[in-house]
């Protein structure tokens, strides 16, 4: 339910015989309010939270473990997903305020040969709900404001896109945690057919390719996307 956007929210509970102010009730608890469950919900009939909690699953990514550093604060955190999958966060501390990198997938298919991510291969694309609550959870766990984000953790983006773009709607919403995306910087191994599709978008996000090598020779034995978009194309 937490990929749902309000207009999907409101559909949802409309389906069910519910008012469609409900849908701006369930959508704060757990984008404004961070509720953890259904029962939680308390300004909501308790047959509807019973519904939901029938019919929905709101399950926030779980702290496996941390560790933070005793230099600059950064976290590293290990969370668990609701299946038994396992993705990255590191949370960091700048002058300009926190940030947080995220993963999109867990395990990786690019292949890149100098990359951990792809030696554990491909389990699945994280659901928009997922990537969110790896936000919620390193802010509750540490108190701290994310200010800004990475999209440079585990998997690639470009990969998960459908989801992904899903998810950014949501971050930036007024009534979510509404971060500009001006303040996300989205990494790239090099899709460029994603590109393009993501430039359409005009989100005014911050694109970083991940280029490490000067030439196709070089680029395309350590990284096999360079053969699908050599850099010229890319």
């Amino acid at each position: 339910i937490g990929s749902l956007t309000p207009q999907a929210l409101e559909q949802a509970l409309i389906s069910l015989g519910q008012p469609a102010y409900r849908a701006a009730q369930v959508f704060s608890w757990i984008h404004e309010k961070r509720a953890q469950c259904f029962a939680e919900m308390t300004n909501l009939p308790a047959p509807l939270r019973r519904e939901l909690e029938e019919r929905f699953s709101l399950s926030p990514v779980q702290v496996e473990s941390k560790r933070e550093s005793k230099l600059d604060g950064t976290v590293k955190y290990l969370f668990s997903l609701p299946d038994g999958e396992c993705v990255e966060a590191v949370l960091m501390r700048y002058r300009h305020g926190d940030s947080l990198c995220i993963s999109t997938q867990a395990g990786c298919r690019m292949g890149c040969t100098f990359c951990a991510s792809s030696t554990l291969g491909f389990s699945r694309s994280l659901t928009p709900w997922e990537m969110l609550s790896e936000v919620y959870e390193a802010e509750r766990d540490s108190g701290r404001k994310v200010g800004s984000l990475v999209l440079m953790g585990i998997g690639e983006p470009l990969d998960n896109l459908e989801n992904v773009l899903a998810f950014l709607t949501l971050l930036s919403h007024p009534k979510g945690k509404n971060l500009s995306l001006r303040h996300v910087t989205l990494s790239t191994c090099g899709l460029a057919d994603k590109i393009e599709e993501l430039a359409e978008k005009k989100l005014q996000l911050t694109l970083s390719v991940s280029l490490h090598a000067p030439d196709d020779a070089l680029r395309g034995r350590t990284m096999p996307v360079n053969r699908a978009y050599p850099i010229p194309r890319l």
